[in-house]
């Protein structure tokens, strides 16, 4: 029986989750049912993840490496992936920059500490968060007219900044606005 490397990862955050093992019968499994089912090399079975624990992983996609014979499967978790009850089973990956971004910035959101820039915004209130949006988005705009290249990118870096202060204002995630991107993207493939 030939088994597959599957990274697992959450297809919200990027984070990697697990490494696992499919064989033809997990992979087919999981693509019929839309979860992820693995083969279990210490108990030599078919899994379905979650099926005692309740956390269960739904399968958003499958990629295969060049030679096919590695997979990463994205999936959207429900309840961590480790059997220790961790998150994930590798603790010190770090979370990509935006998702790292945003953790800051839902808890500058809940705690307001006196001397942050981001709690200050917050406390100011929306209007004030847009007011920044905009006053940054010029900034891009005439660093984009000439400015040397740092700079655009450090203006991109303020932009990017605001609007995820006002997404955490506003309860809306990174991967909602990727999903609607996504979206965006099968629709210009069709065309």
């Amino acid at each position: 029986m030939k088994l597959i490397p599957a990274i697992v990862r959450d297809a919200r955050t990027g984070a990697v989750l697990t490494l696992a093992y499919m064989n033809d019968e997990s992979l087919a499994k999981t693509r019929e049912t839309g979860e992820t089912w693995f083969w279990s090399r210490s108990r030599n079975e078919l899994w379905h993840k979650g099926e005692t624990s309740g956390n269960t992983q739904r399968v958003v996609h499958i990629a295969e490496d060049c030679d096919g014979d590695a997979l990463v499967v994205s999936v959207e978790p429900n309840g961590p992936a480790c059997h220790t009850g961790a998150i994930s089973c590798f603790n010190d990956v770090p979370p990509l920059t935006l998702e790292r971004l945003m953790t800051v910035l839902r808890d500058r959101y809940e705690h307001r500490p006196e001397g942050s820039y981001s709690a200050q915004l917050f406390t100011a209130g929306r209007d004030r968060i847009l007011k920044k949006i905009g006053e940054e988005a010029t900034e891009v705009v005439i660093a984009a007219k000439g400015e040397p290249r740092e700079r655009l990118v450090s203006e991109i870096a303020d932009l990017v900044f605001h609007l995820s202060v006002l997404m955490v204002d506003a309860g809306v995630g990174w991967a909602e606005v990727e999903g609607e991107l996504d979206r965006r993207l099968l629709g210009v493939r069709r065309q």
